[in-house]
Parts: C-alpha cells; structure tokens; sequence
C-alpha cells in the first residue's frame, strides 16, 4: 500500500529509550482509525540521539558521585542530561565532526529512512519534537531553507524539509537559544514551495505546561514567530504525581490533549491527500464535517 503521509519524532532531553515514540503512534493510530481514515496511510520514523551524548554524561555522573554522597541524585543526573546535552550541541557548528553535526546527520538519516517508507517519493511531512529536539529540528530546517550543506543534505525535496505540512513542538526550549540573536529570527512554515492545497492546512502547533519550567510559549519571541507559529496551547500534562511539577516535562507524548490536535492535524493533511489523489476539488464544508468528526 503506498504511504500518503510521513511522521518523524525527535525525542529531547532525559533518559530515553530507543521506542519513546512507540505509545504515541500507537495513539495516533488508533485515532486516525476511529476517525475513518486508513491507520496503514501513514509512515513513521524516529530521531534516536540520545546515545551520542549519553555514554559522556554517564561517566560524568559516575564521577562525580563515586565520592560523594549528594542530594536529589535523580535532579541532578536530569541537568547534567539537559546542559550536558546543550552544551554539547553548541560547542560548534563548522566541523562535521561535532555533536551539531552528528545530530543532524541523525535526523537526516530519519528522513531518508521515511522517505523510503513512502516509496522514495515526496510526501507531505510531519514533524514531531520535544523539548530539545525542537532547537534541532529548527536549526536543521534553518539550515536547509538557508542553502547550508546543500550537497550533504539536499538530495530531495523531502530531505531539504520542503515537504513539511506540520510541525508539533512539546515542551519546547527554543526561547533559550534565542538570547544571542537580535533580531529573533524564525523558520520559514509552511515552506515556500509547498502547494497551496497543503499550505491552507498547514499548521504549528507548540504545547507546553506552564508547570514544566523548561517549556514556554513560542509566538512572543518576535513578530516572526508571531506570524509562523499558528498556536502556543497550553495544556496540563502527566498524571497525578506528575502534573504539577517540573517531572511533567517527559508526559506530553501520549497527553490527550496533545494526541487529540495531533490527529486532527494528520487526519486533515490526509484528506487533502485523498483529494488531490482523485484529481477533483475539495467539496465546500468538508473541513468543518471533519472537525465534527474529530469532536
């Protein structure tokens, strides 16, 4: 069956395993099913990074408290994941060699991978990133709109993110890369070449918990990111010994509140696809009959 739609997922900072995305399709799996639309329509594919900063940031952890009896052990090994892995990613970003490079080598690897589980063709895109993984796929995006690597990286619409139809950041740190740069400057979304069938439904959607100190809205940035981001959406994710505090910050993949927009942004772009597929106009009123099914 061919794929009408692909979905990448960059998890962010924290321990992860390797199958952090695997409730969330499942999630959105079900969802799209029940809303009448094939589960099997969508492709998917996940950004694993984590393995190139965690065996440092172990050791560094091991280090530092064979010795020493310290306090708020899981706190602590938290931040050093966190500003290890931020420190890590902006140690440069000239040389191949480095962890900036290496991650997005990573999320092209991912791309090209989705790309094959659609046939080798250029099929509209979906971007799910959380917390860390949103400054990645934002400088990644940055860097391919801005001609950067293009021979590296640019071998396909696809792979240059000129596809992209949605982009869903959780918990997002954008704002705290942004304090070097004046003006604040944002992606361009939709891309400019994507087709205006898709761009009508294109959207970016930004969650965050106002108890998660480590997400924050987007759209106050600047005017750019006024203009580009469609929602900051606040929501409460986690359960009850998780949703009121900082630990809520890994919750949001399978929060309800976020899984429901997510499919309804899925669901949209794949009916437009489903249109365009039989080569008529959408009828008039179809979007609002599927809001009424999404509800």
């Amino acid at each position: 069956m061919n794929k009408k739609l692909g979905v990448l997922f960059i998890h962010g900072m924290g321990e992860t395993q390797d199958d952090f995305a695997h409730d969330a399709i499942h999630h959105l799996r079900e969802r799209l099913s029940g809303l009448g639309f094939d589960r099997d329509d969508v492709a998917y594919e996940v950004v694993y990074w984590a393995p190139v900063l965690s065996p440092r940031e172990n050791q560094l952890w091991v280090d530092l408290s064979a010795q020493n009896d310290l306090n708020w052990a899981k706190l602590r090994k938290f931040f050093i994941n966190g500003f290890g892995n931020t420190t890590g990613y902006q140690q440069g970003q000239c040389s191949r060699n480095n962890v900036y490079a290496r991650i997005h080598s990573l999320v092209h690897q991912a791309l090209m991978s989705l790309r094959g589980k659609l046939g080798g063709e250029d099929r509209p895109l979906v971007v799910l990133a959380h917390s860390l993984g949103s400054v990645f796929v934002s400088d990644y995006i940055w860097d391919r709109q801005h001609g950067k690597e293009a021979e590296r990286y640019g071998g396909s619409a696809f792979e240059r993110m000129e596809t992209l139809s949605g982009l869903i950041t959780l918990g997002s740190s954008i704002p705290l890369f942004t304090l070097a740069h004046d003006p604040v400057a944002c992606i361009t979304f939709p891309p400019a070449g994507l087709p205006q069938n898709l761009r009508k439904r294109a959207k970016w959607l930004n969650f965050y918990d106002a108890d998660d100190v480590l997400a924050w809205p987007l759209k106050p940035l600047s005017m750019n990111y006024a203009e580009t981001v469609s929602e900051d959406i606040e929501v409460s994710a986690g359960n009850l010994l998780t949703a009121w505090n900082p630990a809520n910050h890994a919750a949001y993949w399978t929060d309800e509140a976020v899984i429901k927009p997510a499919a309804h942004l899925l669901s949209s772009l794949l009916e437009e696809c489903q249109v365009a597929q039989l080569g008529r106009p959408a009828e008039a009123g179809r979007e609002e009959q599927l809001a009424g099914r999404v509800g």
